[in-house]
């Protein structure tokens, strides 16, 4: 799909370029919150009230003021210049709608994943997808009120990371913090690409 062609104002399609960057994680991590933080569109979002069909399915422990959940995918744009974009897409964070990253992954420069110290064992499915399909990604420390700070040393331990692979503390709230983890993201993916053999 040529994203860049449908573009308002995109002067041609070979010098229009959009980049598809995933924004994944666990159940009530951020990810909706990230997308929404630094889209310049309203975003696009699939959620659903969490009924009692998600009793017993959906662990709330630790998100218990948590009342949504993504169903398909948020969806959220940025312009960097004229004729340059970045399409963010939120993943769903249950294990039950995994089949779409499948779909959301196709075509993706890299993608975020979003870690919760305090459940940081439910980013274990993302990195592993990532790291098994050979996509960019960073880790990006969602800093919850009231959450102890970690060191970034730590989180790459206990995620059993090599040391090329990027961790920032981030407040997905604020819309600075959030460029940055974006800016870290397209420059460690680029580098990669440029770094591989032809």
């Amino acid at each position: 799909m040529d994203y860049a062609a449908s573009e308002p104002g995109a002067t041609s399609v070979a010098s229009a370029l959009a980049l598809k960057i995933l924004i994944a994680g666990g159940f009530g991590v951020g990810k909706t919150t990230m997308v929404g933080t630094i889209s310049e569109i309203r975003p696009l979002h699939t959620e659903e009230l969490l009924s009692e069909r998600s009793l017993g399915v959906d662990d709330t422990s630790g998100v218990e003021s948590k009342t949504t959940t993504t169903v398909a995918l948020d969806f959220g744009r940025i312009t960097i210049r004229d004729g340059l974009w970045l399409y963010l897409f939120g993943t769903p964070g249950q294990d039950r709608f995994w089949f779409m990253w499948d779909e959301l992954s196709v075509g993706a420069l890299g993608a975020v994943v979003l870690a919760d110290t305090r459940r940081l064992q439910d980013c274990f499915p993302a990195v592993d997808y990532f790291e098994q399909r050979g996509i960019p990604f960073v880790v990006c420390v969602n800093c919850f009120d009231g959450a102890r700070r970690h060191d970034p040393a730590k989180v790459r331990r206990a995620l059993g990371l090599s040391e090329t692979i990027p961790i920032v503390l981030c407040d997905v709230r604020e819309r600075d913090s959030v460029k940055d983890v974006l800016t870290t993201l397209v420059m460690y993916a680029v580098e990669g690409a440029s770094a591989s053999p032809n």
